[in-house]
């Protein structure tokens, strides 16, 4: 039976301060095996919630380096999961842009696809400030990065099994 636990969107920030510009040695670092943001992105995701989906193919977990989804680490299995997940863990909405709030993530892109998850720590005055892996960043603007398309995902609860 599932139960919703709600979303810390607190404990996401503080996360996101504490290891933005330094990694979690509990987590392997990704940046020499094409990049690290959604690793963090799922850490902090992770320390919002507490609850992991441990289903082999289609879940969301890092056990260690062999033993994690592809959720986990790629930007476009994370989309997949967070927007698909009835079970066990965290589930999200694709949003509008006045729909994100801080604990959220956006995914950035270009004609190839999906190829960076920042963290939202903020929204202040029309702008939305992130944290990241790959290009270390703690309260970057959003408006400073170049892409060519976006998509905001936010995190609307999660659930845990009893």
């Amino acid at each position: 039976m599932l139960i919703e636990i709600g979303y810390n969107r607190s404990k996401v920030i503080d996360y996101a301060e504490k290891w933005a510009f330094s990694r979690n040695p509990r987590y392997m670092d990704f940046q020499n095996m094409g990049g690290d943001c959604t690793n963090f992105a799922s850490q902090c995701i992770f320390a919002g919630c507490g609850v992991m989906n441990y289903a082999q193919t289609f879940g969301w977990y890092y056990i260690n380096a062999s033993k994690r989804t592809a959720s986990w680490t790629g930007v476009p299995f994370l989309y997949n999961f967070l927007v698909a997940n009835r079970g066990q863990g965290p589930y999200a909405a694709q949003v509008e842009r006045g729909d994100i709030d801080a604990g959220d993530i956006v995914q950035l892109g270009n004609a190839d696809g999906f190829y960076h998850s920042p963290v939202v720590c903020r929204v202040n005055g029309g702008e939305i400030y992130v944290a990241a892996h790959t290009f270390d960043a703690y309260m970057r603007p959003l408006s400073s990065y170049y892409y060519d398309d976006i998509r905001y995902v936010h995190i609307a609860g999660a659930r845990q099994n009893i």
